[in-house]
């Protein structure tokens, strides 16, 4: 007489045996419903941290660039709108919650954007070279459309 009621779609043993640690690059599935149909929907990013270890509020925070902005997403682990969870890359990292990497890709963005020229630092300021091509040197911007008509 020992019948096993369901109470959720999720398979919660193989989700409490899933092993996502911060550091690790993942592929996560989520069910999005469109026009009373079903497709399923990827978010692959880095995982920044996980919390509340196995029990039913755990979460995992999945961190990703899309077209040069940061772009994070909490997803529940034991929810029935995330279809599975993909490990693409594991990483070795020394901390739990890696939140300081929000403000080094944008460091290292800036950094690249001055190495191409986008960004010049002057005394305490930054000028961007829009400003710069419209202000201070107004030639710029006719040799600039010559070399682009070309």
């Amino acid at each position: 007489m020992n019948t096993a009621i369901k109470l959720s779609p999720v398979d919660m043993d193989a989700r409490k045996k899933l092993d996502v640690k911060s550091g690790d690059t993942v592929r996560v599935y989520s069910k999005i419903q469109e026009k009373g149909k079903t497709r399923l929907q990827s978010f692959e990013g880095l995982v920044l941290a996980r919390k509340h270890g196995t029990e039913m509020g755990a979460t995992i925070t999945v961190r990703k660039i899309s077209e040069g902005v940061g772009v994070e997403r909490i997803f529940p682990l034991y929810s029935p709108n995330v279809d599975k969870f993909e490990v693409v890359k594991r990483a070795k990292v020394k901390r739990s919650k890696l939140y300081f990497l929000r403000d080094k890709t944008a460091k290292e963005i800036r950094r690249k954007l001055k190495a191409f020229g986008f960004i010049v630092k002057t005394d305490e300021m930054e000028i961007k070279a829009e400003d710069m091509e419209n202000e201070v040197l107004p030639e710029a911007k006719g040799e600039v459309s010559a070399e682009e008509s070309k």
